[in-house]
């Protein structure tokens, strides 16, 4: 029984390692690290003491499925800088962008960069990341869900928690 459990506990961390190298390895190979990383558990402190701008950075109909509690979509395909949303934002306060795992959030940042945006970070494994680490989505309706708008069989891989929607 004790050669099972450490056996379990071998394959848990070696499950968590590999899945951490292939975000790692694909965010290295899509990225150029414009725009600064922010961690899951940082966000969430910043999120419970109120003091940042979440945007969600995927297409409408995935953040109908799920987003993080309080984000506001801006879209990817039809992302404008010219959206009221983004007007009426103070330019100075911390923004967040995220996406599925952080490649389209990285796009949209530099957007907000070069209109102005001075406290831009890009959530660093977007809301695959959020999930596997345990925090709450809500759907559309704003309740818990534990489903999660994956977008292609492909990028599926890199959901490791909730329930994949296509």
């Amino acid at each position: 029984m004790k050669h099972l459990s450490i056996l379990l506990l071998l394959f848990l961390f070696a499950e968590n390692s590999f899945a951490q190298k292939n975000l790692d390895q694909l965010l290295q190979a899509y990225n150029s690290y414009s725009i600064p990383y922010i961690s899951v558990q940082e966000l969430r402190m910043f999120q419970l003491n109120d003091t940042v701008i979440i945007l969600d950075a995927r297409e409408p109909d995935e953040f109908a499925v799920s987003h993080i509690k309080t984000a506001l979509n801006v879209g990817y395909n039809d992302f404008h800088s010219e959206e009221k949303q983004l007007q009426k934002l103070n330019k100075n306060i911390p923004i967040v962008v995220y996406c599925s795992v952080g490649i389209r959030s990285e796009k949209i940042g530099e957007k907000l960069k070069k209109i102005g945006f001075t406290n831009v970070k890009n959530l660093y494994g977007g809301i695959f990341e959020w999930k596997y680490k345990g925090y709450p989505v809500v759907d559309s309706a704003g309740k818990n869900t534990e489903n999660i708008h994956v977008f292609s069989k492909h990028w599926s891989s890199y959901l490791n928690a909730g329930n994949p929607v296509y």
